[in-house]
């Protein structure tokens, strides 16, 4: 696969994992100033690893959003957990992962993301066509 081809893939599992709105907002703010890392991040993360066939995408939601409480990326955090719920991860396995993270991450960690990944998901309840 060339470059060209691992963008475009990169670009399609993107807005399959992130959601095409947030994909669309992400390129409409690229500038001349971060478009070498919006062009790298979509070929290599996306492209790249996300396309690998040795974990599903719903094991690679977990694996980052734990990742992401480890290091204290709340913005990030966020965007994986919305994709996390998109690639299949439940509230269940969500309040697992935060529990496991308490041990090994710090309580402090935990306790932002249990808060976090919970406003995210009143939002999304909000947001569904049931409610």
């Amino acid at each position: 696969m060339d470059e060209k081809e691992r963008y475009e893939k990169g670009l399609e599992i993107r807005r399959a994992v992130l959601g095409k709105d947030y994909v669309v907002r992400a390129q409409a703010n690229t500038s001349a100033f971060n478009s070498a890392f919006q062009e790298f991040i979509t070929r290599y993360a996306w492209g790249e690893i996300w396309d690998r066939a040795g974990l599903t995408r719903k094991e690679r939601s977990l694996i980052t959003i734990a990742i992401l409480v480890a290091l204290n990326r709340e913005n990030e955090f966020r965007m994986h957990v919305r994709a996390a719920v998109r690639n299949g991860v439940t509230i269940e396995e969500l309040r697992e992962l935060f529990l496991q993270a308490g041990i090994y991450c710090g309580l402090p960690a935990a306790n932002a993301a249990f808060h976090a990944a919970e406003e995210i998901i009143k939002e999304t309840k909000d947001q569904s066509p049931t409610s």
